[in-house]
């Protein structure tokens, strides 16, 4: 296809071609040939909305509709040249069309204009990726509510500032997660039904005087409703923002447990093993173990939270309604998608294949003085002193431990009374780990029966 037939699908207001480089610059079939289903997908149920409203011949519409398919089908098989010359998707099926079916091509594009044409491929495809995140959630959920089942109440240290704080479960520890992930699953879902109204029939700006059915069209393309506004249509991004930022908060998640992966499989902790699939080697130091899957999901954040600022930018100073800057928000959305995607798989497959090293967990958990919370608790309901200065005694408590080189439980009787002389043999009940983090029975807490209440309703919730 020549420049001089290309200008033919813009009309006759340019007696000239583009210049190679406007070429160039304009051009975006390079990756939005990716929206060709959607596109598609479209444009059948245009055509056989503009027949149904006696707009164009029902004759028409079937040729169309039969071309469309064909055209479908070459895309799919690898078999369809995509043409920069054309600049788009929408061009480039447009004039392959033509190629097979002839003049009824020319009547596909009645009553639309690229402007709600492109607001619906790209609306459909995000449509489709927050399913497709969902979907990736739901597993991922499910692999972290099966490592709690496992470890429900297997002790590990809970931190704080990477400081060993009070003793956990490890079960408890999965769910924070599992409730983080749900989370985003939520947001996918809520964006999912704010975007579901369909762009189809807002034409270039102002809608059309054709009489089309836009709820014929909005409800064959699976939408709500179509949209209420042809200008805020037009000009409309949030649904790709809305998957971007959700995208983002996702990937933040991802990323901090990659973040515990590459901390807790490290020799100082040894607190998780990694399997095969997901460890490295070292070309130079063969007893490396090196968790290459986390520390690139790790990663993965920085490309998502890129691509939601620079689409943010993009649109933050563009009056109504279309301008051609907003073609730069797909290769965002597009690189976005596929990262969050593949980092869903990623985890599942990581924490799937994770075998927990418990006895280094329950070492760790007794470690650091753990307890002293457990303490200062005790002295408050033991001996009804006030909060601080239970809190000061546990500290005094902890302060001589630590110069005896010892741990609270393994102080004398005698020793503690030294410090507050009513403490007496009841304390070392709650100087345990097991003891401490089955007392947690607080809704929410970590206590081993809350863990196993809190996967019966995840597991509930999720079918």
């Amino acid at each position: 296809m020549t420049a001089g037939s290309a200008n033919s699908m813009w009309g006759g207001r340019f007696s000239t071609g583009p210049d190679a480089l406007m070429e160039a610059i304009n051009a975006s079939i390079s990756f939005d040939k990716r929206l060709a289903a959607q596109d598609i997908a479209g444009s059948r149920v245009h055509a056989a909305m503009l027949a149904a409203t006696d707009i164009i011949s029902h004759a028409d519409a079937q040729a169309i509709d039969a071309g469309l398919a064909q055209v479908l089908a070459e895309i799919e098989a690898g078999r369809f040249e995509f043409s920069p010359a054309l600049e788009d998707i929408h061009m480039n099926v447009e004039a392959r069309l033509r190629e097979v079916i002839g003049a009824p091509a020319g009547r596909l594009h009645t009553a639309r204009s690229r402007n709600d044409q492109v607001a619906l491929d790209f609306r459909l495809w995000v449509r489709d990726h927050c399913d497709a995140a969902i979907a990736g959630l739901e597993e991922l959920i499910r692999v972290f509510l099966a490592q709690a089942e496992a470890g429900a109440d297997w002790v590990m240290p809970g931190f704080t500032h990477l400081q060993t704080a009070q003793p956990v479960t490890w079960g408890h520890h999965m769910l924070a997660y599992v409730e983080m992930f749900a989370r985003d699953r939520s947001r996918f879902i809520d964006a999912r039904a704010r975007m579901n109204e369909c762009p189809l029939g807002a034409a270039a700006l102002a809608g059309t005087s054709f009489p089309i059915d836009r709820h014929m069209t909005a409800k064959a393309l699976g939408f709500d409703r179509p949209t209420a506004n042809s200008l805020d249509t037009v000009a409309d991004r949030d649904f790709a923002l809305e998957f971007l930022s959700a995208a983002s908060i996702c990937a933040m998640h991802l990323s901090r447990f990659a973040e515990e992966l590459v901390i807790w499989s490290s020799a100082q902790f040894r607190f998780v093993r990694m399997s095969d699939r997901f460890s490295t080697g070292s070309s130079i130091m063969p007893q490396k173990r090196n968790p290459d899957a986390a520390e690139l999901l790790r990663a993965k954040l920085g490309r998502i939270l890129g691509a939601t600022v620079a689409l943010f930018t993009v649109m933050k100073g563009l009056p109504l309604t279309y301008s051609k800057d907003m073609q730069e928000d797909k290769e965002q959305v597009f690189d976005a998608a596929d990262n969050l995607l593949l980092g869903l798989a990623a985890m599942a497959g990581m924490v799937s294949d994770l075998t927990a090293n418990r006895p280094a967990l329950e070492t760790a958990a007794a470690s650091g003085f753990s307890t002293a919370t457990d303490l200062a608790d005790w002295l408050v309901r033991a001996l009804n002193l006030p909060f601080r200065e239970a809190h000061h005694v546990t500290g005094s408590l902890v302060k001589l431990a630590e110069e005896k080189g010892c741990d609270l439980a393994d102080l004398a009787l005698e020793e503690m009374r030294a410090v507050h002389g009513e403490i007496h043999s009841e304390v070392y009940s709650v100087l345990g780990v097991q003891n401490s983090v089955a007392s947690r029975t607080s809704y929410g807490g970590t206590a081993p029966e809350n863990v196993r209440a809190q996967i019966a309703r995840w597991k509930e919730n999720l079918g």
